[in-house]
């Protein structure tokens, strides 16, 4: 992500994008800790230079990070991190959204979106008609299970059957046997990789020959080391690969000429955007200020930011009125001889 925000700036700066402005990069690392991302956000603020900010990764870490990033009219743009509550407010899921802060935005779509999108593809395209939920109770699996289960049986299937489970569970006997005896043909999990493999496998050896789905907390390499029974099982991943986006091919060969050691990840065509939405926001400033940038920019870019238009990486560009991208994918991803393949990807809505 870090690269690909650098190779926005590279590009900007090599086709004088805003004549009269030379962009640069001030990477800093939290390492996943929110007091880490409080303290880069403190360091971001007292920076006049700073006008905008790529990131950050995960959706722990921008809970500390963007409201003292707001205070100060700085905007950030995440090409990752997915909680609904950044940019829904807190009671998003019970139908009541409210932005709560106008400088945070972000170029992928959010948890909200990937509940939904699972039930389609289960009833859908795989035909599934009878699933059993189970959920472990964190506030991103509930949120999970909730969408799916509207979606579900919005489209006529039914839910046969409903499970609460703890994050540190790996004992799934009496699941086990509820899943069988309820006739379900799919589990869909709402939580993550650790617990769902256990259960997952657990299902397996009992003879319950059906696949476990569940969202992007479930797509990690970890899951995979489960065992055999995870094979035919599918996770729904924020976003499409690279190879998928309107433009990757040609970003791609971009990123390689650079000659970053890393490879560019699925964040990468997400972060590249990011970057190049400051860029086009502070262009908006510029051109509007003849030709030189005002000296409120930073209380100026979430308005800038708002009204964006254009074509990038990752296909149309925009925000709506919560900072949510408009252009929201996602992918379906399934366990197949013990590798994560991809199955189909496409927008949030059918």
């Amino acid at each position: 992500m870090r690269n690909s925000a650098d190779l926005a700036v590279r590009t900007a700066n090599e086709k004088k994008t805003v004549p009269g402005v030379r962009f640069e990069i001030k990477a800093v690392d939290d390492s996943g800790d929110p007091a880490k991302g409080a303290t880069n956000a403190a360091g971001f603020v007292s920076d006049a230079k700073v006008l905008g900010v790529v990131g950050p990764v995960s959706s722990s870490v921008a809970e500390s990070m963007v409201p003292p990033l707001a205070e100060a009219d700085l905007v950030n743009v995440s090409p990752a991190n997915t909680s609904p509550v950044l940019t829904l407010g807190p009671d998003w899921a019970s139908g009541s959204k409210s932005r709560p802060h106008d400088t945070c935005f972000r170029t992928l779509a959010s948890d909200a979106d990937q509940g939904p999108f699972a039930a389609r593809h289960l009833r859908n395209d795989a035909g599934k008609g009878k699933v059993y939920v189970v959920d472990d109770r964190t506030s991103y699996g509930t949120a999970l299970v909730s969408g799916f289960t509207a979606e579900f049986e919005k489209l006529g299937g039914s839910v046969v059957g409903q499970e609460h489970v703890d994050t540190d569970q790996r004992g799934f006997s009496g699941l086990v046997a509820k899943v069988r005896a309820s006739g379900a043909d799919a589990v869909f999990f709402g939580g993550y990789y650790d617990t769902a493999g256990a259960l997952s496998r657990q299902l397996g050896q009992a003879g319950v020959d059906i696949p476990l789905m569940g969202g992007d907390g479930i797509y990690d390499q970890q899951y995979l080391t489960s065992g055999p029974e995870v094979d035919g099982d599918l996770a729904v991943h924020i976003g499409v690969p690279a190879e998928q986006q309107a433009k990757g091919a040609d970003f791609l060969a971009r990123y390689r000429k650079a000659g970053y050691a890393e490879t560019a990840g699925w964040y990468g065509p997400y972060a590249y955007d990011a970057a190049w939405s400051i860029i086009e926001a502070v262009k908006a400033l510029v051109k509007a200020n003849d030709g030189t940038l005002p000296g409120d920019a930073r209380a100026m870019m979430p308005e800038a930011l708002s009204r964006l238009t254009f074509d990038g990486v990752t296909g149309r560009v925009a925000f709506d009125d919560y900072g949510d991208t408009r252009n929201r994918r996602l992918t379906v991803i399934s366990v197949e001889s013990g590798q994560w393949t991809s199955v189909t990807s496409g927008p949030v809505t059918p």
